[in-house]
């Protein structure tokens, strides 16, 4: 069943002053989507943004301040959309607040974070009965992450069982949205936010450590190393496993037999301060500040890149596809408006999805692979280890 649709219509961005945010509205109007709506805390921020758009300010796009904290202040934002994106952050506190806006307003909407703590708030909606669709997990990772390992094993023509080992990471800037999600997904332990938020600690993005194994999660199943020696990777990382809820679905997905997902963390400084972080307790915005400006430091001298590799051995064959960018928060928001735009055309079911299992996995990766910046090899074949890394 496919809902109802609204034509081109307005596309909100909500976050437009971000880095992400910044980068999704262009994409959009590269895309074709003319009619924009840029929303922000600070307007001046969000003007700038808007002016600096193909075509500049005019009518078909528009600037405006919102606070997500302030229930009218969404629901006037989202208010004759036709698709909010919503690329504000950190997920753990944005949760479904802006899909139920978007809902309440008659809109369909893509977020490109979410994931399960979003889902499960959601799921008391009948989302599908609202003749809307509501995508969730519409980024980088998770997103193509979940997407990228669907199309080599479609183009592998692999028919289930296999192994899937992945590693994901790179040497750039964290945004403080990023980096408070990512101290999260790594297992982190936050005393509370300052700002009045509560924390949510408790919803499960995954398991540090964990792997999969014959159709279950196994605890513990790996374990973290520094100094490893990886292929497609230029200095030595540090590897730290971490099976995440997205990794379990795409492993009963592709009915894998293992999968081990690998966070992979080439700066001194991040990987120092990740390990001294798992030690005790800090509030979790402290955290994240430190998390920036770390990555920073890391940084300093050193180009920026962003690595992600699936090596795929099935009874099928092997393959190894990699992806590299220097931004991987423009990759981001490609992802979530070719889920803007996929929504526009009336080609995502009415209901609530997450972006890999709705999205057609040969033409997103065929778009972006095209994408300036992006480059996506593939070879045929297991990766070849170092012993130290095969050991883990």
């Amino acid at each position: 069943m496919t809902g109802a649709r609204t034509g081109t219509g307005v596309v909100g961005v909500l976050g437009g002053s971000g880095v992400v945010g910044r980068a999704a509205a262009r994409a959009l109007r590269e895309l074709g989507v003319e009619r924009l709506r840029l929303g922000g805390r600070r307007l001046d921020a969000v003007a700038a943004v808007a002016a600096a758009l193909p075509g500049g300010t005019d009518r078909a796009s528009r600037a405006v301040a919102v606070d997500l904290d302030a229930a009218a202040s969404l629901a006037a934002f989202c208010a004759g959309c036709s698709v909010v994106l919503n690329c504000a952050g950190p997920s753990y506190r944005v949760r479904g607040r802006v899909a139920l806006a978007a809902l309440a307003a008659g809109a369909h909407c893509v977020d490109v974070a979410g994931d399960d703590p979003a889902y499960e708030q959601l799921r008391a909606v009948d989302v599908a009965g609202t003749g809307r669709s509501v995508v969730l997990s519409a980024g980088m990772l998770p997103g193509l992450s979940g997407l990228l390992p669907r199309w080599l094993a479609q183009r592998q023509q692999v028919g289930g069982g296999g192994r899937l080992t992945v590693w994901t990471g790179g040497l750039e800037r964290c945004s403080r949205t990023v980096a408070a999600d990512l101290l999260l997904s790594v297992g982190g332990d936050p005393s509370g936010d300052p700002s009045g938020h509560p924390t949510d600690a408790t919803v499960p993005f995954g398991e540090s450590l964990a792997a999969w194994r014959q159709g279950r999660r196994v605890s513990r199943a790996l374990r973290a190393q520094d100094g490893a020696e990886l292929p497609y990777f230029p200095t030595s990382v540090s590897l730290q496993p971490y099976l995440s809820t997205e990794a379990e679905r795409l492993a009963r997905a592709l009915g894998l037999d293992e999968l081990d997902w690998f966070n992979v963390f080439p700066g001194r400084r991040v990987r120092d301060l990740l390990a001294a972080l798992g030690t005790g307790r800090e509030p979790l915005a402290e955290a994240a500040e430190r998390l920036v400006r770390a990555a920073e430091l890391d940084l300093t001298g050193r180009r920026p890149y962003f690595r992600m590799v699936f090596a795929l051995d099935s009874p099928d064959g092997a393959a190894t596809a990699v992806l590299g960018t220097r931004d991987s928060y423009r990759l981001t928001a490609a992802v979530g408006a070719l889920a803007v735009t996929a929504t526009l055309a009336g080609t995502i079911p009415a209901g609530l999805h997450f972006a890999a299992e709705v999205l057609d996995p040969a033409e997103s990766v065929r778009r972006l692979a095209a994408t300036p910046g992006v480059t996506l090899d593939l070879s045929h074949g297991p990766v070849e280890l170092t012993s130290s890394v095969g050991a883990l």
